[in-house]
């Protein structure tokens, strides 16, 4: 079913409470006012790559079908745990896992429009497995979400060098501040009221969120990825 998704950041309000925080921290993820038209509710239309290895491309074409398969990756787990959650889950946990469904959705349908809008180059939908994800153990989607979230942020980072248009940077920059906040709510669910949204592991000496090159992501995220596809711009064949 055909959808119309409305972005703006007209009316928003300051509240402290964790939902909306997540809810308003979503809002920011393109330039105000922005309407997508044509996102479906299901994956019908995504097409499955089969017979080939498909080429993410060359210049922003290549970052932004990068950014599209990463968010496909984080769409496809949080569908999987919000439709099977895991057992003694608490509404807390629901409500934030709820909302991190929607916010990567979006994500994911928003750079399927934004590419299509520019190119007829868009990648299709990917396949992903979960060898050693235990989507009935909370430590373990909690474990797996912090991977996701952590590589995705550091993705985003790492990849904005290569991006020449300043509207698509715009909005990187924009959903790479969600990603954080994401990976911030699911430490803080590891390991409540700690330092861990800041942790050394993700933090540098200068206060600086790490940055990744493509190829160490996709070699970290390589094991969700069931369907092969390159980047040869960047060095992944």
């Amino acid at each position: 079913m055909k959808k119309t998704i409305q972005v703006s950041n007209q009316g928003a309000t300051l509240d402290t409470s964790r939902r909306s925080f997540l809810k308003l921290s979503g809002v920011g993820l393109a330039i105000a006012g922005l309407t997508i038209i044509g996102c479906n509710d299901d994956d019908d239309d995504f097409q499955i790559i089969e017979e080939s290895k498909y080429d993410l491309g060359t210049g922003d074409v290549g970052v932004l079908n990068y950014a599209y398969a990463l968010e496909q990756l984080e769409a496809d787990f949080y569908t999987k745990v919000v439709n099977n959650f895991y057992t003694g889950i608490s509404s807390i946990e629901k409500e934030i896992f709820t909302d991190l469904y929607h916010h990567e959705v979006i994500h994911r349908d928003f750079f399927k429009v934004a590419i299509s809008g520019a190119t007829d180059h868009v990648l299709p939908k990917l396949e992903f497995q979960y060898p050693n994800v235990n989507f009935n153990d909370r430590n373990s989607v909690l474990a797996t979400a912090k991977a996701l979230e952590d590589t995705g942020v550091a993705a985003y980072n790492g990849a904005g060098k290569y991006i020449s248009n300043p509207a698509y940077l715009v909005i990187a920059g924009k959903i790479v501040s969600v990603e954080a906040r994401h990976a911030s709510a699911i430490r803080n669910l590891i390991n409540p009221g700690s330092a861990d949204f800041s942790g050394d592991d993700v933090i540098d000496a200068n206060g600086l969120d790490l940055a990744k090159e493509p190829k160490d992501i996709i070699m970290a995220a390589g094991a969700f990825i069931k369907t092969p596809f390159t980047w040869k711009e960047r060095g992944i064949n």
